[in-house]
């Protein structure tokens, strides 16, 4: 284990994992509670078309994805408020969009290679020293964003028209959580890929809910659920040369099904 650690590329797996794994849980329990799952999986398809954009102009893909869902963010949720669309039908519009500007652009250009399917699935163990700046940045942004707007949150995700009575910036407050996912969610890619994103935001959240009383607590055990998944995925997928994303997936539902007995 001692020798393993030594390892340039493990050591920025395990920190990129653990800035990934209390940004995506943060941000998961959220969305567990607005019941926006299905929201993760939506910016993550939606992101492979800025992927395939930036793979086209031969620009950083992880920067194209980030404008590319930036902008999604903010179309979904005038999708949602103004055009009156139901969420799940919102959802499923952009991810429609955004897998199939990813195919458009793999088959209409030449440039596209097989490195892009790699962020299907993700590798952990493949991840980069900006990769790691760019989830910090992302996490402090985070912090910074639940310090101030925790109660905010709080009225938000259980009774949204208190919320709105309460305070006149839920809204934006609203917008600003949607565009944090979303930017959560491309750097999260890294981790499991687009095919398994959701799980990484909601099967933590879902250990926390069963085993906390209080929302603080909640935030907490999922943070360290998410976490000890995603460090037990990557031991497991490097002993055993598998998958990384699909070790780290199958690590969480491992520690859920361990939470169910737990609470029983």
């Amino acid at each position: 284990m001692i020798e393993l650690l030594q390892y340039e590329f493990m050591q920025r797996a395990l920190l990129g994992g653990l800035l990934i794994g209390i940004t995506s849980s943060l941000i998961g329990v959220f969305l567990v509670l607005k019941r926006l799952s299905l929201l993760g999986d939506s910016f993550a398809h939606a992101s492979f078309g800025g992927i395939a954009l930036g793979f086209v102009l031969g620009w950083n893909p992880l920067l194209t994805a980030f404008g590319f869902v930036s902008i999604a963010s903010l179309g979904i949720d005038r999708l949602i408020n103004k055009i009156k669309l139901y969420g799940e039908s919102a959802i499923a519009l952009l991810l429609s969009f955004g897998m199939a500007l990813a195919l458009i652009l793999i088959g209409a250009a030449d440039k596209i290679n097989a490195n892009i399917f790699s962020y299907l699935f993700g590798s952990l163990l493949t991840i980069s020293y900006q990769d790691i700046m760019f989830a910090s940045i992302i996490l402090v942004l985070v912090l910074i964003f639940y310090y101030f707007n925790y109660k905010k949150l709080f009225y938000s995700a259980f009774n949204r028209e208190i919320a709105l009575i309460r305070n006149k910036n839920t809204k934006i407050i609203d917008k600003i959580f949607i565009l944090l996912c979303a930017i959560t969610i491309v750097i999260s890619i890294r981790a499991v890929g687009i095919l398994l994103i959701s799980a990484l935001l909601v099967i933590p959240s879902l250990i926390g809910l069963r085993l906390s009383n209080s929302l603080k607590q909640t935030l907490m055990i999922s943070s360290c659920a998410s976490v000890l998944g995603i460090y037990l995925g990557i031991f497991i997928s490097y002993y055993f040369d598998l998958p990384t994303g699909g070790t780290i997936v199958m690590s969480l539902i491992g520690l859920f099904l361990i939470s169910i007995f737990i609470k029983k």
